[in-house]
């Protein structure tokens, strides 16, 4: 009697749960496209108990429902696929589900799609800005708080490691800021919901990988910040994290399956261990634990190897390239996530989308590791192709400390020498073009740890990242001279723009707002992004360097009649040297503008009895030859 008893209760509840369904059931994606090259369209359905539906699909031209999938986990979730034929036609499908007596009719947009504005990809002719939208500025101060989260966490700006108010609105605003700056992409840290205990206002925690998080503004004020920066001939590079989810996502609270989620029942750390991956020696356990544990206790492992949640998050990337007209994706702990089903990610984001282009963070201290995940690389090996066009050069960012003024150094070039020892690893990489370069970002600390008294060392390494082979990434806040050191926490390297919020005493958006220094940095910045725009040699060339040996580092790029000589004085005093050995790449009496100061010059002598060059200490020279 009481089995019975309970038996009735449940099958009333999971009625009434039914019942409400016309206002409960949520669908995603949210809708699709008519005309997609990929026809196969994967419906995820939630609602109480929407598992033990049938479900048909009323007649609609070019478009038939292929299976309905009920996996091992809540019965809240169905999963539809769809076959959405070239021949169909944009308008509204009608599913009706199917309870017992019980029935519910539901619409399903198949919307048309618009000219393709976005979908630009990015190359080693553009410069990334990369932007922590909670940091940036504050554009509308009615959102810092939105009471309907589960987490409602307002703006706290005295508290470096809690939310401050930046939004897509403030980046909005100050697109002059970063026109004049000349940069041509703009990567956003993570800008969907984070519905998380303490606001994870950096963003890597998801809770909804189809709405932007209501504290930086909606889905609409997204694709609308997109529209306006490609008007600004900006692109836009979304930070995607499909190894991970937030803790709070419903996928863990309420599970599709039971292997939605690595390790979902014994939960365990990651090892971090990433080099065991590309180790032939590593053990089974080591690896495994490396990609199925989980990064960190708010951030549960999503298991790719689910190919109904591989096919969800395929399909979310394709969503945005179209909804939100995005450029190009920056996936998070790339190498954490399973290998070949990111590869199988990759693989269908291009062919939907030729163009594009993705970057993964496969962070690695040493080169060959991080060139064993770049496309086509035949340091591979068992591990197999990850299909990843552009990796990041970790190798890089941390070799570039020698560079900065605060760094002792053995000999005053040292940190020169150890740049050209590095790019001449290039050839380990499959496309060495298609390498992201940076200095720092929201991970590391800032390139310089405090303010210098001069910008000398500075200005080195930022001609060497912008000039360098590969595609530039600057983090925000570089052009003012930000500093921090990561050793007193993750905030003090994510710092606010000064005049980004109301009441702010400084406003360095402004020219009067900054100090002389910052106006200096932020000058010389834009003279060479704005002459790299317009540069062949810097987004196709080629490149030949000589060892500073004499403490000079001068290396040429080259791109059919495009040409820059970069020529820098890693010594701290004027050096005096003989021109003679860079007859390779320099015509005797031949004039060259310099890019930053207009100067003319010419920096090897016709006459061989007078081709000694006096360089000022720290000099800088970006040379083009005059025709």
């Amino acid at each position: 009697m009481f089995k019975k008893l309970v038996f009735l209760l449940a099958l009333i509840a999971s009625l009434t749960g039914f019942a409400a369904q016309k206002n409960a059931m949520s669908f995603d994606p949210p809708y699709w496209w008519a005309g997609m090259k990929d026809s196969s369209l994967q419906i995820q359905v939630y609602a109480p108990g929407v598992k033990n539906s049938e479900v048909a699909l009323q007649p609609y031209p070019g478009v038939t429902l292929d299976s309905v999938v009920r996996l091992d986990g809540s019965d809240n979730y169905l999963f539809l696929y769809l076959n959405v034929t070239p021949e169909a036609k944009p308008g509204k499908l009608k599913f009706k589900f199917t309870q017992g007596k019980r029935t519910s009719t539901q619409t399903y947009e198949l919307r048309a799609r618009r000219e393709q504005r976005g979908a630009q990809g990015f190359t080693a002719a553009d410069v990334l800005y990369m932007i922590m939208p909670d940091r940036f500025a504050n554009g509308d101060s009615s959102n810092d708080l939105v009471s309907t989260m589960k987490f409602p966490v307002g703006a706290e700006r005295d508290n470096l490691n809690r939310r401050h108010g930046g939004d897509l609105k403030g980046i909005a605003d100050h697109l002059a800021y970063l026109d004049t700056l000349g940069v041509t992409a703009i990567w956003l840290n993570p800008v969907l919901e984070n519905d998380m205990p303490g606001g994870s206002y950096h963003g890597y925690a998801t809770t909804d990988y189809y709405k932007v998080d209501p504290r930086f503004g909606t889905n609409a004020d997204y694709a609308a910040l997109i529209d306006t920066l490609h008007n600004h001939g900006m692109k836009t590079v979304m930070d995607m994290i499909f190894n991970h989810s937030g803790s709070q996502h419903r996928w863990l609270l309420d599970p599709p399956s039971a292997d939605w989620y690595n390790m979902a029942d014994k939960y365990e750390i990651t090892n971090h261990k990433l080099a065991s991956l590309s180790d032939k020696y590593a053990s089974d356990y080591d690896r495994n634990l490396t990609v199925d544990g989980w990064f960190v206790p708010d951030m549960p492992d999503l298991n790719q190897r689910n190919p109904h949640l591989l096919k969800y998050l395929i399909q979310n990337s394709i969503w945005w390239i179209e909804d939100a007209q995005i450029d190009g994706i920056r996936m998070d702990t790339y190498p954490y996530a399973d290998r070949a089903a990111m590869a199988e990610w990759v693989d269908a984001v291009l062919a939907e989308y030729p163009g594009f282009n993705i970057v993964g963070e496969c962070w690695f201290a040493e080169p060959a590791i991080c060139a064993s995940w770049q496309k086509g690389s035949v340091l591979a090996g068992d591990a197999g192709d990850s299909h990843l066009p552009v990796v990041m050069d970790f190798p890089l960012m941390i070799k570039s400390k020698g560079l900065a003024p605060y760094n002792e150094q053995t000999d005053p070039w040292n940190g020169l020498s150890k740049i050209y020892d590095h790019v001449g690893l290039d050839f380990i990489y499959a496309d060495p073009m298609n390498l992201l370069r940076f200095l720092d970002n929201h991970d590391t600390e800032r390139v310089i740890l405090e303010v210098p008294e001069n910008l000398d060392s500075w200005k080195q390494a930022m001609t060497l990242l912008l000039t360098l082979p590969g595609i530039p990434q600057l983090y925000y806040g570089t052009e003012l001279l930000m500093a921090g050191d990561r050793k007193l926490g993750d905030g003090n390297v994510r710092r606010d723009m000064p005049g980004g919020w109301k009441g702010d005493t400084v406003n360095a958006f402004t020219r009067e707002g900054r100090t002389d220094l910052q106006n200096e940095a932020y000058d010389f910045l834009s003279t060479l992004l704005q002459w790299r725009k317009g540069s062949e040699a810097m987004a196709k060339g080629d490149m030949k360097h000589y060892h500073p040996s004499n403490g000079v580092y001068l290396y040429n790029r080259k791109a059919g009649n495009s040409e820059a000589l970069i020529i820098l004085n890693g010594q701290d005093n004027s050096l005096t040297t003989d021109m003679s050995r860079y007859a390779e790449v320099l015509t005797p009496g031949r004039e060259y503008r310099d890019v930053l100061t207009g100067r003319i010059i010419v920096p090897l002598a016709k006459n061989p009895a007078d081709r000694e060059y006096t360089f000022a200490p720290r000099e800088v020279l970006v040379l083009e030859p005059l025709q």
